[in-house]
């Protein structure tokens, strides 16, 4: 298996955004650094033009248009030129030889420094050969770098796809502990498992314990397993000061089969309506929170 995806068509969007975003000197830099490569296929050259991007190339943001956001296996949103020139760049290593491809990226990997890191673990769903990034991936989850998490967890398919059980639920509960965007967690849904549940709820409690607030997306994961060892958590939601936890209570009520919760939510059948209307759901819980 080399590339999962169509990376000819991929390569080609990229491209066609690349050039509407370039000067005609930052277009014959590229033109200039792709030639070279395909020409000589010099490693070095090939390092040496993904680490200059942003001194040639800048780091303005990009537009997508819809069309071609719908076409990509991953969202562009926030990229900047730099960013964008980076991965389309990976596309031009050859991937027929595994051996050849995987040392070839685990380099840049290696001598990378924070803002090459951002765009290789961004990256991570455009790379061929995808299993081979799983230990990869699991190593960028120990950081402690906000950005380079932030390019791991949100809005990064890689991790759902193909992350085992054990790494995915500490990547979900290292972006609870970091404070990240856990709404923009690809697969968050799909891959809620009873560990992690289990997982979340002891965090939970060790957060109460201390005195410190419990993010209520938390029970996004937790509400599809409730059970009496967590429905008592889920009262205290309900009778809540905050809209966000209440409404959280509501959702995870909702995704439960657990008698006493569905019982609980019963009796706001308004509230039940709204999410089956479409009109609570853990997004709306999720702008409530960053707003």
């Amino acid at each position: 298996m080399g590339y999962a995806y169509d990376e000819q068509q991929t390569g080609a969007l990229l491209e066609q955004i690349i050039s509407r975003h370039t000067t005609a000197k930052q277009a014959q830099w590229v033109a200039d650094r792709l030639a070279a490569w395909q020409q000589q296929h010099a490693l070095q050259q090939f390092n040496l033009a993904f680490a200059a991007a942003p001194r040639f190339l800048g780091r303005e943001p990009v537009a997508v248009e819809e069309a071609e956001a719908a076409a990509l296996p991953l969202s562009l949103e926030g990229y900047t030129l730099d960013r964008l020139f980076r991965i389309w760049w990976l596309l031009q290593i050859p991937a027929e030889d595994k051996e050849r491809y995987v040392d070839i990226i685990e380099n840049l990997f290696h001598s990378a420094e924070m803002n090459e890191l951002v765009a290789l673990y961004g990256a991570l769903p455009m790379l061929a050969w995808p299993e081979a990034w799983k230990l990869r991936t699991a190593e960028g989850i120990r950081s402690n770098i906000g950005s380079v998490l932030e390019a791991i967890m949100e809005r990064n398919p890689y991790p759902a796809a193909y992350l085992d059980e054990a790494a995915w639920n500490q990547l979900v509960l290292k972006a609870f502990f970091t404070e990240k965007q856990v709404h923009l967690i690809s697969g968050l849904d799909q891959r809620a498992n009873p560990e992690l549940a289990r997982i979340l709820l002891d965090y939970s409690h060790e957060r109460r314990a201390a005195g410190r607030a419990v993010h209520p997306m938390l029970w996004r994961l937790v509400g599809p397993y409730i059970s009496e060892a967590s429905f008592e958590d889920i009262e205290r939601l309900w009778f809540s000061e905050y809209n966000a936890e209440r409404e959280a209570a509501a959702l995870a009520c909702y995704a439960s089969g657990y008698e006493p919760a569905r019982q609980l939510l019963d009796k706001k059948p308004e509230i039940r309506a709204e999410i089956e209307a479409g009109q609570l759901t853990w997004e709306t819980v999720a702008h409530r929170i960053n707003d």
